[in-house]
């Protein structure tokens, strides 16, 4: 199966895992060009597959199904999106492609945000915008418990499951990390390895759950200089994780570098 990110908008990245026949998974397609374009060339969707109601990931899909009008759409229960032809939720287990995937349960984000795992020895984790590179997405619909207890969820998958979230944030999310954690030195290599990726103009993702769990300040609520940092923004004492990934996640929601 070949993982690729296609560009869309300006930071967005349709999700594309193809097998050998060039039949596809597409996930999250805001826009439909991106998928047209890759179908000029050869690409099959088999199937769409959507995290949450948010249009710039799910606003391609009525141009896709007018091109394959039987294509399946798989999404959350939610009346937002309107072209899922298949509700799944938390604990659904199905295959694609002969390909075995889980689907979580994630909210925070929107309250009926979810993400796609497929078992495969370093399989994709499809998340959309829960967790991101070095980050997570914003709360729209949820409580810093709930971001908290999802992101988790996720943190606690294998280490080598592929990180596929849905937009090119890693290094604008590296710039707030190092200032939460400047001593930690596999986040200083892996923002200069996204720094270089940028500069050549490649994708920073996917990258994997262990560099995550080693890099990213909103999975690591707990380590003593994060919590530090953030008691110190704060202006205050932090009496438990929830309470510091509240603060560290309004920090972040106004922080300029």
């Amino acid at each position: 199966m070949r993982l690729q990110a296609l560009p869309a908008f300006s930071d967005n990245y349709i999700w594309i895992w193809a097998d050998d026949d060039g039949r596809a998974l597409i996930v999250d397609p805001g826009e439909a060009g991106p998928v047209l374009a890759a179908a000029d060339q050869g690409l099959i969707p088999a199937a769409v597959l959507l995290t949450h109601h948010h249009d710039d990931h799910i606003g391609g899909v009525p141009a896709l199904l007018r091109r394959w009008p039987s294509l399946p759409v798989l999404g959350p229960d939610d009346a937002r999106i309107a072209t899922a032809t298949e509700r799944v939720g938390d604990g659904y287990r199905g295959e694609l492609l002969g390909q075995d995937f889980d689907v979580l349960s994630v909210p925070g984000h929107t309250s009926s945000h979810i993400a796609f795992h497929f078992r495969a020895a370093d399989g994709p984790l499809f998340c959309g915008d829960t967790l991101f590179s070095l980050g997570c997405g914003r709360m729209f619909e949820g409580t810093p418990a709930q971001m908290l207890a999802s992101l988790d969820r996720l943190a606690a998958l294998p280490g080598d499951v592929r990180l596929c979230c849905g937009h090119e944030y890693t290094l604008a999310n590296a710039r707030f990390a190092s200032v939460v954690e400047p001593g930690n030195p596999a986040l200083a290599e892996r923002s200069a390895q996204a720094a270089s990726l940028r500069r050549d103009g490649l994708p920073t993702l996917p990258g994997t759950i262990a560099q995550e769990r080693a890099t990213n300040p909103f999975l690591r609520v707990g380590e003593p200089e994060v919590k530090a940092s953030v008691a110190a923004h704060a202006g205050q004492p932090m009496h438990d994780r929830v309470e510091t990934f509240a603060q560290l996640r309004r920090w972040k929601d106004g922080f300029r570098a």
